[in-house]
């Protein structure tokens, strides 16, 4: 007698809630970030039916995220400066393609098998934006706290020479770079003996921004601001590992008539 397969049964429950395939972890994860991954793993858990994991998920993301954050701000800046941008997405999206894989995978072909149904791609690029908004805003308010608290966004003089050279300098420069921004301008005679400079310093990622003062006419005279061109470039040879960028102000520092890099 012939055996038969047992059919499946038309009355099986189809899913009526919807998950986030592995591909979208993987997209969402590389655009949003940590939080993301975790987001869309413990929604497919919940769907799944385990509460429990769910959680766990959620108690991962945040420790990593948590890691992460203790990455950006101790790590040393000059190590950091040398990792590429695109370094840590693809971490995040390889941990979370092997998580994925390894905890959801046959839950997720399983549901799709079913005729479970899947959240479309403008869902999951949506919650990506806000996740890595919301990322980049805990970052930047943590850093902003964390120097204010330093006293880090204070501001501080120091005077050089005998006709008191004046550097003002923002708190996260360390006085050793403040002290060799002077020593290069004693070397390029700018420090001299005849006239007091007052310049503005200022270090944005791994660049030395320096404003000084000028006279309105290197705004559009090239003679005028040639010497600051020669200024800036011999200074640059002192800084092999540092961008120097002078902003040429009149009256202010806001109002900057001439941009040197």
């Amino acid at each position: 007698m012939e055996e038969t397969l047992p059919e499946k049964s038309i009355f099986e429950e189809i899913p009526t809630e919807k998950i986030y395939t592995e591909k979208a972890i993987r997209v969402g994860t590389f655009l949003g970030g940590p939080l993301v991954a975790g987001y869309f793993m413990a929604e497919n858990f919940k769907v799944f039916g385990d509460s429990d994991k769910a959680k766990k998920t959620w108690i991962i993301t945040i420790l990593a995220t948590l890691c992460i954050f203790a990455l950006i701000f101790f790590v040393p800046e000059n190590i950091l400066d040398k990792i590429p941008n695109i370094v840590f997405p693809l971490i995040y999206m390889g941990i979370a393609a092997y998580c994925t894989k390894l905890y959801q995978e046959k839950l997720i072909n399983e549901h799709i098998e079913s005729g479970g149904e899947q959240f479309n791609w403008g869902r999951t690029i949506a919650i990506s934006i806000i996740g890595i908004s919301i990322l980049l805003g805990a970052v930047f308010s943590t850093y902003f706290l964390t120097e204010t608290a330093n006293g880090r966004l204070t501001e501080s003089t120091k005077t050089y020479g005998t006709m008191q050279h004046q550097i003002v300098y923002q708190n996260n420069i360390d006085e050793n770079e403040v002290d060799k921004i002077a020593e290069v301008f004693k070397k390029t005679t700018f420090f001299d003996d005849a006239l007091t400079k007052y310049v503005y310093l200022e270090k944005i990622n791994n660049n030395y921004e320096i404003s000084i003062s000028c006279n309105e006419s290197v705004k559009d005279d090239v003679t005028a601001s040639q010497p600051f061109v020669e200024l800036r470039n011999n200074m640059q040879k002192f800084f092999p590992d540092n961008k120097i960028i002078f902003k040429l102000v009149v009256n202010s520092l806001d109002n900057v008539v001439k941009r040197i890099e």
